[in-house]
């Protein structure tokens, strides 16, 4: 058991839980961006969101709108909730256990999103709707 989240959902590893249910647990995260940052962990284990069972990852959702309501009540300084789900090593995944952030936000928290210089500027539409079909062309045929 190598997955150090594995370990924390089997009681082999410390955490600070939150919350627990027969499909996930949440916990403070060790390397907070805020205080009350929290990840929402499947018990579930995969690497990818795509190898995750669509009840755990409905569930990571729910949850999240949850946990979220709970730090905008809570007397932690939380005046935005960013949800973040790093999915592979080169959107920033650290571990290969999926997982959701839920992050507090407050204005001046120094934290933020840094976008390509590019950004602002509006793509052909041509090209969005030739990136739509090779995703389109991608999607696996719906479950009966």
């Amino acid at each position: 058991m190598d997955c150090i989240f594995c370990r924390i959902i089997a009681g082999a590893a410390p955490a600070s839980l939150i919350y627990r249910d027969a499909l996930c647990v949440a916990f403070m995260d060790i390397q907070p961006v805020n205080p009350g940052h929290l990840l929402i962990v499947p018990f579930t284990h995969a690497a990818q969101l795509a190898d995750l069972n669509a009840a755990s990852a409905e569930r990571l959702m729910t949850v999240a709108q949850r946990l979220g309501s709970a730090l905008r009540q809570s007397s932690l300084r939380c005046e935005g909730v960013n949800l973040l789900l790093a999915d592979g090593e080169a959107a920033g995944q650290e571990v290969f256990h999926v997982h959701l952030h839920v992050v507090p936000r407050f204005a001046g928290d120094g934290f933020g999103f840094r976008f390509a210089p590019t950004y602002h500027q509006r793509a052909p539409r041509a090209d969005l709707d030739q990136a739509a079909a090779l995703i389109r062309a991608a999607l696996p045929t719906p479950e009966a």
